[in-house]
């Protein structure tokens, strides 16, 4: 069990951030296992897959370099980081001004190996 303590908890959601709005796909991919899950409603809208789901780094890569083709503009605005038992919730705004929530299960070494976003409807 590990609970992400504040410092550590925002660290990671500032690195996250900045690799985003710097639109580099392999800091983004930095913290990500190689034994991902990734669940999404956009990996359906943006015609990746009908699953919404996407089980390797491979395809996580694709997808994210999807997304940013999709949204050169796109910019995330961190509101608040949450940390749990071997979780962190990310709150922010995202694509189209949609607020995100986004579960990351961390493994032993912090990188993420599960993922679940949420958006709020515009």
């Amino acid at each position: 069990m590990t609970i992400m303590d504040k410092a550590a908890a925002q660290q990671f959601a500032n690195e996250w951030i900045n690799a985003w709005n710097a639109h580099d796909v392999d800091r983004i991919l930095s913290h990500y296992a190689d034994d991902i899950t990734f669940t999404s409603p956009l990996v359906a809208a943006l015609n990746f897959n009908e699953s919404g789901t996407i089980h390797s780094k491979d395809d996580l890569r694709r997808y994210f370099e999807t997304g940013l083709n999709r949204y050169p503009d796109l910019h995330f605005q961190l509101h608040n980081c949450l940390s749990g038992v071997n979780t962190l919730v990310l709150y922010y705004q995202s694509v189209n001004n949609m607020m995100a929530a986004e579960v990351f299960e961390l493994d032993g070494s912090g990188k993420v190996m599960r993922v679940y976003c949420n958006y709020s409807s515009n």
